[in-house]
């Protein structure tokens, strides 16, 4: 299509389906029923010799793909955590999208740069860090716990391993046992191999024990290890555990080690003053990472990174081949400078229309919604026979599991709640997602999606009751 005339009208039909697909989203079945290799045997082996209409090419979207998708944006998706979008982002996506620009330098575009850096600003000050951290947009929290891992790497080996490799095997990073999988990859990434990953013990809440982690530090020195760096989640994956952030960052300081915070999920909470608890000893962190593209109404993919010294994580990364010098170097920031990517797209502009169409009201407000109808769930859970709460409820996260009337031993319970789930999911009404709690198969109920109200969680809630007692008969 080169005709910009054909090209609006199919714009406007787009702009039409996407609203339509707004108004009748859940009258799709949340998690998509098909099954694998179906999608892909009905498409064709090989791309047309000639080319086909946009009408064609739209009309195969609905019935072959639209089918395989599952809907993140339904107010029936309680699973995993929310990849959730906005009106204003999905507007401002659409004109970075006709932009096309390559952010890789303030040279490639100068309103890109600067925007982000406004908008990190912005955030900082949202979330109450303190003023001498400096942010920039990644693509996920992973590529940031991979920045910082890589960033503490060169920074305790005083920038040697970039020049000359890792010539000793005596790196150790830390996190607790229920910290996200990508400290680990981002360990195996670094070269310093999974075998130098310590995960720490938590304690009943699932927080990462600090005299545990001090002990584990310790040992490790007398064996001849450096502990290089270390994770504190604020809000695991599993259940949203919470590490002691002020103890940990004590000790960090103690042993001259990097900290860094993954707050991927739940560091959205922090525009909530009553959670401001969680970054007591803020100051002593390094860096620190959360997700706007999970719980602040922002298109995927917008992970806000922060670090306390700008120029050390510059100079890990920042290597300027003789065509990227311009005359403006360092006079402003270069952000693909700033991480493990060159090409860099213009992830702020979505960003700076949420803020500003949300405000930071409506934004505290839609937070202290979705956290009101967790605790209404959990006060559903527990007043209930056979089923349990397994973990705190710290934000808008429900861990439990049904206790079946025959099935006593571990493995009978986790096999039901096994089967509870899979048939809850099938039922295409609702979408949870499972962990594993002290080796309990644990169900995952997350009202954190954008649109979600009341009644989706008594919906959910009936659903999720009437399955497990339909279960439990037979």
């Amino acid at each position: 299509m080169t005709d910009i005339n054909e090209f609006k009208k199919y714009a406007y039909q787009f702009i039409d389906w996407i609203a339509d697909y707004y108004k009748n989203i859940e009258s799709y079945p949340v998690k998509s029923q098909s099954v694998p290799g179906e999608i892909y045997s009905k498409l064709p082996e090989s791309p047309p010799e000639s080319g086909e209409s946009i009408e064609k090419i739209f009309n195969d979207f609905q019935q072959l793909i639209l089918p395989g998708i599952t809907h993140w944006q339904s107010p029936g998706f309680h699973a995993y955590f929310p990849a959730n979008t906005s009106f204003p982002s999905i507007l401002a996506e659409m004109l970075t999208a006709a932009l096309g620009a390559q952010c890789m330098k303030w040279e490639t575009s100068p309103a890109a740069a600067e925007l982000e850096e406004k908008m990190m600003d912005w955030l900082k000050n949202m979330i109450g860090l303190p003023s001498g951290f400096s942010g920039v947009i990644q693509d996920s929290a992973s590529t940031a716990t991979l920045c910082a891992i890589l960033t503490a790497r060169e920074y305790i080996s005083d920038f040697s391993v970039n020049t000359n490799g890792i010539t000793h095997n005596k790196y150790r990073v830390f996190c607790s046992s229920e910290a996200h999988s990508s400290v680990e990859k981002a360990v195996k990434i670094a070269g310093l191999g999974k075998i130098n990953l310590v995960k720490i013990d938590v304690d009943d809440k699932f927080s990462m024990k600090p005299d545990a982690l001090e002990k584990a530090i310790i040992a490790d020195n007398k064996n001849g290890f450096f502990p290089l760096c270390v994770v504190a989640a604020l809000g695991t994956t599993g259940s949203t555990a919470i590490d002691p952030l002020k103890e940990i960052g004590s000790i960090c300081r103690k042993y001259n080690t990097w900290l860094h915070v993954d707050a991927a999920y739940a560091g959205s909470a922090l525009v909530l003053e009553k959670y401001r608890w969680m970054i007591k000893g803020i100051e002593m962190v390094d860096s620190f990472v959360f997700n706007p593209h999970k719980w602040m109404f922002t298109n995927f993919d917008c992970s806000a990174y922060f670090v306390k010294n700008k120029d050390v994580l510059v100079k890990t990364f920042q290597l300027v081949p003789e065509y990227l010098r311009t005359n403006t170097q360092g006079k402003k920031n270069d952000y693909s400078d700033w991480g493990v990517q060159l090409g860099r797209r213009f992830r702020a502009l979505k960003l700076w229309f949420v803020l500003r169409n949300y405000g930071v009201t409506e934004i505290q407000q839609t937070l202290e919604k979705h956290i009101k109808l967790a605790k209404q769930f959990a006060g559903w859970i527990s007043e209930t026979e056979h089923f349990e709460i397994l973990a705190p409820v710290s934000f808008n996260v429900i861990c439990f599991r049904y206790l079946p009337k025959q099935k006593k031993s571990v493995e009978e319970i986790n096999k039901f709640n096994e089967d509870l789930l899979f048939e809850i999911n099938k039922t295409g009404k609702i979408y949870l997602s499972h962990t594993k709690l002290n080796g309990n198969y644990t169900i995952r109920m997350v009202t954190g999606q954008t649109n979600i109200e009341e009644h989706h969680v008594i919906r959910a809630w009936e659903i999720i009751k009437t399955t497990a007692q339909t279960l439990d008969k037979n």
